[in-house]
């Protein structure tokens, strides 16, 4: 028996947070520890007051590949099979570390 839970890190588009709370939530009744964005913003979802800027955008991607860094394997959350720019260069940090990568649908 492991010393610690399996730690998973969601990725995936911030357009499927509904999906990734789901997700969230399954994963922490089966007794992993997930982590996951944190900021859910899209300019098409909220008024321009309540955007991040760019240089927040960028801080949030490298947070992002931190929590990479911590997972055990990395779970994309991928409805349709959509796979955005952000989420394919976390896909190939994954990788490229070592970290195991699975998906919620087919690519």
């Amino acid at each position: 028996m492991p010393d610690r839970p399996e730690i998973v890190c969601i990725c995936g588009s911030t357009r499927f947070v509904d999906e990734m709370r789901a997700a969230n939530r399954d994963l922490t009744f089966a007794g992993v520890i997930v982590v996951a964005p944190g900021v859910f913003v899209r300019a098409e979802d909220h008024g321009a007051d309540e955007l991040i800027t760019s240089e927040q955008k960028a801080a949030l991607d490298a947070l992002h590949l931190r929590k990479i860094d911590l997972a055990d394997r990395v779970l994309v959350v991928n409805p349709g099979g959509y796979i955005g720019e952000s989420t394919s260069r976390e896909i190939a940090y994954a990788r490229a570390t070592g970290t195991p990568v699975s998906f919620t649908d087919p690519v």
